[in-house]
């Protein structure tokens, strides 16, 4: 190998170049040859020790690492010079052997240094590549959305090999049990390329399937020339049909950490430049590279990344679905304790998951600076739906309590009656027999004619208070004058056969059938507004995630209100969250307007939407919610009258 000895002419540098032989290609220089980017190396200059000599050789060397410089210089006067910037001084008149000897150590040095670039150069890319593979892992275990995922999985994937085109297949099991490749996504720098899912099977037919079978990479320099004995073929007819050229292929499994494949990742068209689109399948055939063993070495860490990814977020979208499955089923066993509300807790997520979203696209008012993440939306959602599971702690009978007075109770109010009225009717009978026995028949129609007046009068009186009983049995609004006449029949007594006092109603009964408004004491409706805190309590066990923590919190609050007359905290305006403050709109909106009430008839959405607004002037609800969750017809989301 020939290599370069650089001299300027006249010196004694080109006498000794002379000298040497072929071995050394003699490229004589001009002065202005100093700053010429022609003349490279890698080679030694060399150089006489005047100021001149050395000012062009240090401009010479400025540009060119891979040329070294040698000063042939007197013993007595060697300058001063840059150190960094010469390899050797040789004494001056100096000998070609000398020189030789010199010329060949300062051209190991040079290679010694290049190596050693190189080296640096393939630490730097290796660390890089290092690098850039921790942040696509980072980046893969963030992410939760399957679809997103395989998106970017494909994506980095064809950036760290230079791939022109991709496509991700994953392996998935139908209601048989047999499994296939499902063709998921495809991406194409050069072409626009039309995708539709589809599934092959797992077999040597295609090389898709081989590699998932076999769970081994293929590495295809050219997939149109298929090495010996390879037992899959490549399908020509996506190539045919849109005017491309597959050349370079790399195929990879995805394996999960118990070796099993759960998907191919497949890189096509390997690219020195990572920035070009081919214009042709002439251009890609002249173009494309081989995936070298280093990116194929990337490749597969990356595939072995986004199998874990992949299997972590399949996972996670099992506990997800789990999860709601859970939440569903127990809010449905709730409501079947409670048949009325059936339907209430989905429809108050509904109309709550509603308002949030209006909330979280507000640009102006003091609702702007809200924003809920994706994890928010979903922590609003479960509070919603979960809101009344307290209500498993409450007694049945008085969850389902539709009249003041329980069924069984009121009916032995009916049978108090019965035998009150039996009573009269057996005292009244005695009398009459035991007259009949003493006198005979003797003016017995003209003595008893009042006698059944006054039994038919009691009667009808008796009869008259059980409907007063039964209509101050409903839940309705009751007038004080009702409510004393209640009062009085729990006064009146009538007295039976045996000669005792009987009363319709007990005193106590009669505190019940003049609650003022619904059909509970207030006894029971400590125990109903009890529900929140079993709520509470309940959500508080459940070890949510870090996103979905403050579930029990949001649902723990949906009955406080604004001004602190709410339950069963008496909170105020800035302890409530505004996810809250938004479910109790929602909750009250549907308990007005819903249908399945046997307490009470559903309101007409109009009139809800007044009665939300009294609540708004007295202080209870947020009006700025409010207007929001009228304006946006939210309430629409449900059918009025449910």
């Amino acid at each position: 190998m020939t290599h370069r000895l650089f001299y300027f002419r006249g010196s004694e540098a080109e006498r000794l170049a002379a000298e040497l032989g072929g071995a050394y290609e003699g490229v004589p220089l001009t002065p202005d040859d100093a700053d010429d980017p022609g003349r490279v190396g890698p080679g030694v200059l060399v150089v006489e020790a005047s100021d001149r000599h050395l000012e062009l050789a240090s401009r010479f060397k400025a540009t060119r690492p891979d040329v070294e410089v040698v000063v042939l210089a007197d013993p007595a006067n060697i300058p001063a010079f840059p150190s960094d910037q010469v390899y050797a001084y040789l004494p001056k008149p100096t000998s070609a052997p000398l020189l030789a000897k010199t010329l060949a150590n300062a051209l190991a040095h040079i290679d010694l240094l290049r190596e050693q670039a190189r080296a640096q150069a393939d630490l730097s890319e290796l660390a890089q590549e290092l690098k850039e593979l921790n942040n696509i892992g980072v980046k893969l275990s963030a992410e939760r959305d399957t679809d997103a995922l395989l998106e970017l999985i494909l994506t980095k994937a064809r950036e760290i090999t230079r791939s022109d085109a991709g496509s991700l297949y994953l392996v998935e099991e139908d209601a048989e049990g047999v499994s296939r490749l499902r063709f998921k996504l495809a991406q194409n720098d050069s072409l626009n390329v039309p995708f539709k899912e589809f599934t092959l099977p797992i077999s040597h037919q295609s090389v898709a399937g081989h590699v998932a079978l076999t769970g081994e990479i293929q590495n295809l320099e050219d997939a149109y020339t298929l090495p010996p004995g390879s037992p899959f073929q490549i399908n020509l007819a996506f190539d045919r049909q849109v005017g491309y050229r597959t050349k370079s292929m790399l195929v990879i499994p995805l394996k999960t950490q118990k070796d099993e494949v759960i998907g191919v990742l497949q890189l096509i068209n390997c690219k020195p430049d990572p920035a070009r689109r081919f214009a042709s399948p002439a251009e890609i055939e002249r173009t494309v590279i081989p995936f070298s063993p280093r990116y194929q070495e990337l490749a597969a860490s990356l595939a072995s990344q986004a199998a874990v990814a992949l299997e972590n977020s399949r996972l996670y979208k099992n506990i997800q679905t789990l999860f709601e499955g859970f939440v569903k089923a127990s809010v449905t066993a709730i409501e079947a304790r409670d048949p009325t509300t059936a339907g209430h807790s989905f429809r108050v997520a509904d109309l709550t998951t509603g308002l949030a979203e209006v909330v979280d696209r507000v640009d102006d008012g003091p609702y702007r600076v809200v924003r809920f993440t994706p994890e928010e939306m979903q922590a609003i959602r479960y509070a919603s739906i979960l809101h009344d599971f307290g209500k498993i702690g409450v007694r049945e009978e008085v969850l389902v309590k539709a009249k003041k007075l329980y069924p069984t109770h009121l009916e032995l109010v009916r049978q108090r009656a019965e035998i009150i009225k039996q009573g009269l009717e057996l005292r009244h009978s005695r009398r009459k027999i035991a007259y009949l026995l003493d006198r005979g028949r003797e003016r017995f129609a003209e003595k008893f004619a009042a006698d059944d007046a006054e039994l038919t009068a009691l009667i009808q009186e008796i009869d008259q208070y059980l409907k007063t009983v039964i209509a101050a049995n409903e839940p309705s609004v009751m007038p004080e004058d009702f409510a004393n006449t209640v009062q009085q029949i729990a006064l009146k007594s009538f007295v039976d056969h045996l000669g005792n006092p009987r009363t319709i109603i007990t005193p106590q009964e009669a505190r019940i059938l003049t609650i003022p408004k619904g059909s509970l004491t207030e006894d029971e409706r400590v125990q109903i507004e009890s529900h929140v805190v079993h709520t509470f309590q309940f959500l508080a066990q459940i070890p949510w995630t870090k996103e979905l923590r403050r579930v029990p919190e949001i649902a723990r609050a949906h009955h406080e209100k604004l001004n602190g007359s709410g339950y069963p905290y008496g909170m105020r305006n800035e302890d409530i969250p505004v996810q809250s403050k938004i479910m109790t709109i929602s909750d009250i909106f549907d308990a007005l307007t819903a249908a399945d009430r046997p307490y009470k008839k559903a309101v007409p959405v109009e009139r809800a939407l007044d009665i939300l607004q009294y609540e708004k002037k007295a202080g209870a609800i947020d009006g700025e919610l409010l207007t929001m969750f009228i304006d946006a017809k939210v309430y629409q989301r449900v059918t009025a009258g449910n």
